[in-house]
């Protein structure tokens, strides 16, 4: 496919690349998912104020920018490509939109033009440990509850005409350091079973979250434990928290594709770049045919992926067969990186292993690919009757 740019895309494009390649190389990348916050504040001060790229897809009377899913693909593609740790996927893709699509006006008039210049930072915070699912990615979100059965969850009540949680939320992508959550809960015991969104402040009493370990440490996650805490309903009900969710999924789909495909393509130039340099025999080792032909399918894959991603921006509807295109792209490069490096790729000291860990942890938090695909045909009916 080839896709042509506006000339406001490709400034977005290109000024985001000039920023992140001056500010977030494999040693700054360190230095950052180090900080108490997991991301370098003031990278992320630049992209939001100076770029808008928080607001790139929030509505210009809200203080965003109008623009549509492929200008933030845009933007995700470049941040995969540095894997920059920052609150924009956290924030932009995952929160965002839940808010824009069930707030009240006066929740989207106090949180969206924050949101939008980045002074607030948002958490998706869902029970059960299965994020693709809640957001229909890999299934049917209607088979998923965000409260009660084996994997606990959290329980809203009311008390004096005030909503509380409590319960507890494991995987929370930045969600140690977001200023607001918007925490999924099941409300209504057996009579009036039903899931709301919430949302709570991150200074809120009886709230705890703590920073816990990852496998790509430049996506930090969060356990969230409320302690019966203090919450503000997300709009008025009745809402359809499931299908504003699947709808976030579906963009959510496609950024996150784009940014599949940015990281595959830096690990793919890094490898092309060390095969040309590195000599064995008295020669480089890009000029054996056996590697000629490696490189080549890897940048056959990366171009599919691509297209489809770029096709995906302009019909979300696909999002979901993109993002499983870019997941496969990205976990075959980033295994073909180690190996053309001739095994330093693993070692700590090399940022090989960056892009490996960054394809597992995808595949494990939005995948895996093998169920997007199942999951795209049962919608378009595929095999049979097109499923809900």
């Amino acid at each position: 496919m080839d896709a042509a740019f506006t000339a406001e895309q490709d400034e977005i494009r290109r000024t985001l690349r000039e920023l992140l390649a001056k500010r977030s190389g494999p040693a700054e990348v360190r230095a950052a998912v180090a900080t108490p916050e997991g991301y370098d504040t003031d990278l992320w001060h630049r992209m939001s104020a100076a770029l808008g790229l928080p607001g790139l897809a929030l509505p210009e009377e809200y203080g965003g920018v109008g623009c549509g899913p492929a200008e933030l693909a845009l933007a995700c593609e470049e941040t995969g490509r540095a894997l920059a740790p920052s609150p924009l996927l956290a924030t932009a893709v995952l929160a965002a939109p839940p808010i824009t699509a069930l707030g009240t006006g006066v929740q989207r008039a106090a949180l969206l033009p924050r949101i939008a210049d980045g002074t607030l930072t948002c958490a998706l915070a869902v029970p059960g440990g299965a994020l693709s699912l809640v957001l229909g990615l890999t299934g049917d979100n209607r088979s998923w509850a965000a409260g009660g059965g084996r994997a606990g969850g959290v329980q809203a009540h009311v008390t004096d005409g005030t909503w509380r949680l409590y319960g507890e939320v494991t995987q929370v992508l930045d969600g140690h350091s977001a200023g607001l959550l918007v925490v999924a809960a099941h409300a209504g015991g057996f009579a009036r079973s039903r899931t709301l969104l919430f949302l709570v402040r991150g200074e809120a009493a009886g709230l705890v979250r703590v920073r816990q370990p990852a496998l790509d440490a430049t996506r930090s996650q969060a356990s969230v434990q409320l302690r019966d805490v203090e919450a503000e309903l997300l709009g008025e009900e009745p809402v359809d928290v499931l299908g504003a969710l699947a709808a976030t999924g579906r963009s959510a789909a496609v950024t996150l594709a784009a940014e599949a495909v940015g990281a595959a393509q830096a690990a793919l130039d890094r490898t092309v770049e060390y095969v040309r340099s590195r000599e064995q025999f008295g020669r480089p080792v890009g000029s054996f045919q056996a590697v000629k032909h490696r490189v080549a399918d890897l940048y056959v894959q990366v171009e599919a992926a691509r297209s489809l991603t770029y096709g995906a921006a302009r019909d979300p509807g696909t999002g979901g067969l993109a993002l499983a295109a870019a997941l496969d792209a990205l976990r075959t490069v980033a295994g073909e990186t180690i190996q053309l490096h001739g095994g330093i790729g693993f070692t700590w000291e090399h940022e090989a292993h960056l892009y490996f860990k960054r394809a597992t942890a995808d595949e494990l938090l939005f995948g895996p690919a093998r169920r997007l695909r199942e999951r795209a045909a049962q919608v378009t009916g595929l095999f049979g009757e097109v499923a809900a």
